[in-house]
């Protein structure tokens, strides 16, 4: 089993509690817009990161992490893009690129809004951990922590960090 610790949206802010929610965490995703390169640093030196850049990320985060990843975990097909929408509303091509990836787990940020929703449709679900750090037009810093274990993604909890 793997556990996996979301965030996205940081924008230059890390709440030190993000280090006690994410302990028992084997690994952090993060959805984009680190905001600052000491982001990265502080999560690379506390668990192993994957991640991709997002719309506000500048040279330095671009050269370290791509626009679109996909990767599996466990027998879990993953596909995470910054810029990417949601179930009935994905960004252009975002879908046709689950679809041919037959990725099972789509994650996104950008949006600031906190989000888990199936898509029938394609057979995945969708994840938006919504904004951690203190910018953008949200009321209230969320994370999601959660397990896959072989094919299953499970134990799923939203992690409210307080007002922004």
């Amino acid at each position: 089993m793997t556990k996996i610790g979301l965030i996205s949206d940081t924008h230059g802010y890390l709440d030190e509690s993000v280090f006690t929610h994410f302990s028992h965490c084997d690994e952090i995703w993060h959805g984009g817009d680190f905001g600052s390169m000491e982001i990265i640093e502080k999560l690379q030196a506390f668990k192993p990161l994957r991640a991709v850049y997002g719309n506000i990320d500048g040279s330095p985060v671009r050269a370290l992490y791509p626009e679109m990843l996909h990767f599996t975990c466990e027998k879990v097909k993953v596909f995470i893009q910054h810029i990417g929408g949601f179930p009935g509303r994905y960004a252009p091509g975002v879908k046709n690129r689950i679809v041919e990836s037959q990725s099972k787990l789509f994650i996104s940020g950008h949006s600031h809004i906190l989000k888990i929703m199936y898509d029938e449709k394609i057979n995945c679900l969708h994840m938006n951990p919504g904004a951690a750090g203190k910018q953008g037009w949200h009321k209230t810093r969320t994370l999601i922590r959660f397990d896959i274990n072989g094919k299953e993604m499970k134990n799923c909890e939203v992690i409210e960090l307080g007002p922004k």
